[in-house]
């Protein structure tokens, strides 16, 4: 007879880990789902997810559902946002709507998650939680083993497929008792406790909104674009994004957006440069003198820029201050 599965939404934090070693130690398989809305933390998390899931023995998945959730979740939200760009209860709801699919296709039992009862204000109060239950049709079906004690039984616990007893209580912002636990099990290299979401910082949520202010259509590609340097909205209306510092620079060469062209100095070391391609002819010329002044450079010497192929040749603007006038944050 086959072992019994469970679909975890897996975010690679520690409060997930616990989750799945809390049923895998109960003899379940479990597939370690991790959703890509695109919204991530910037810097690339696979190695140390699948670090987690091997010290754990749970099977990574990545699922990427990026053009889905801009379709239906990001800018039409049924419960609203947070404090800046983020629809925590939609989002989560989507989330175990993709799981619940997995589940089904996978021939699994049950779903879990490492949802804390009241960690969260917004999205992890009991309110909440029951909410995203119903908005994914999953009632029943989803254990939260960390706070298991403290919630209705669950399916699988009352057709004992998962004994209650070995599952958690924990309420509250206290990491006391994961961090018991990740001792317990012997745990290594796990990340620090705190948000990951992007749509959850205030300079990010000033950076989308102004985006889809000036462009009717965000698209998967546009998520990049707003990841990465300096922003800002040019006189006539162009995005100009600046990179801050070599690894800046090197995320937004690797960008391809068809709404954007790439801009770099020749023969002095500069930042790469997105600019929106159907930019005026001032906006070009502004973009061009407002790199130079982001590069060591004198305003009386003229200084050559390759624009998406096109030499250009101009002179910095005379202070730094006239660009930054134009930054959004």
């Amino acid at each position: 007879m086959s072992k019994r599965k469970a679909i975890a939404l897996f975010s690679g934090g520690l409060d997930s880990t616990l989750a799945m070693k809390l049923i895998i130690d109960q003899g379940i398989d479990v597939i370690a789902c991790n959703i890509n809305t695109g919204f991530g933390a910037t810097k690339d998390r696979r190695a140390h997810m699948q670090n987690m899931c091997d010290q754990v023995g749970a099977e990574l998945r990545i699922i990427d559902i990026q053009s889905e959730y801009l379709q239906t979740v990001l800018f039409d939200p049924k419960h609203g946002y947070g404090k800046h760009f983020n629809p925590c209860i939609d989002c989560h709801a989507k989330m175990f709507e993709v799981a619940k699919r997995i589940m089904e296709a996978e021939g699994a039992s049950f779903l879990i998650s490492g949802e804390v009862l009241g960690q969260r204000p917004m999205s992890q109060n009991k309110d909440a939680l029951i909410k995203v239950l119903n908005e994914a049709n999953v009632d029943g079906l989803l254990l939260r083993p960390m706070s298991a004690k403290r919630l209705a039984p669950t399916i699988a616990e009352e057709e004992g497929w998962v004994d209650r007893d070995k599952l958690e209580g924990i309420l509250g912002r206290s990491r006391e008792r994961q961090m018991e636990l990740a001792e317990q099990f012997g745990l290594e290299d796990f990340e620090s406790p705190g948000g990951g979401c992007l749509l959850t910082d205030a300079n990010f949520a000033i950076k989308i909104r102004d985006y889809i202010k000036f462009d009717e259509q965000f698209d998967v590609p546009d998520i990049p674009v707003l990841k990465w340097g300096r922003h800002f909205r040019l006189p006539e209306g162009a995005k100009m994004v600046i990179g801050r510092d070599q690894e800046e620079n090197v995320k937004l060469q690797e960008i391809d957006n068809a709404k954007f062209i790439h801009i770099e100095t020749v023969g002095i070391p500069g930042p790469h440069v997105l600019l929106s391609k159907n930019a005026s002819e001032s906006d070009r010329a502004f973009a061009a003198r407002s790199i130079l002044t982001y590069c060591k450079t004198s305003p009386e010497e003229s200084y050559t820029l390759d624009v998406n192929g096109e030499t250009v040749t101009t002179t910095p603007l005379a202070a730094r201050a006239e660009a930054a006038k134009y930054s959004i944050l």
